[in-house]
């Protein structure tokens, strides 16, 4: 539990920063992002492991590459479930996934989460 609130905050972070840095993602307020992040972290856990089995095949022909179309897709889905986050497209929610990402992996090592 310690370590999802951890990641959660960490998320939010990102999740903010992106907002900073695009105009492709919108956040209304902080409370949202942190929605936003949690709902993520909910969508990563129970729905992506079903979507990577069942893309499978295009990620083994991708090399892995196609594991950023499924985070995009997630991330896509949570802009559609959280009022109040928005993302402009689905191109731009594969390149969010992707920021969010590294930005979270640099929070991470900055705190010190394993």
């Amino acid at each position: 539990m310690k370590r999802f609130l951890i990641h959660s905050i960490v998320t939010t972070l990102a999740i903010l920063i992106v907002t900073r840095l695009t105009s492709c993602v919108q956040v209304d307020t902080v409370t949202t992002a942190v929605v936003a992040a949690v709902c993520l972290g909910i969508v990563n856990a129970v729905l992506r492991p079903i979507v990577l089995l069942l893309t499978l095949p295009l990620n083994i022909l991708s090399l892995g590459l196609f594991t950023l179309v499924v985070n995009g897709g997630m991330l896509f889905l949570v802009a559609a479930v959280v009022q109040g986050f928005g993302i402009s497209g689905f191109l731009d929610a594969i390149g969010a996934a992707l920021a969010i990402s590294v930005i979270s992996l640099i929070l991470d090592v900055l705190i010190g989460v394993k």
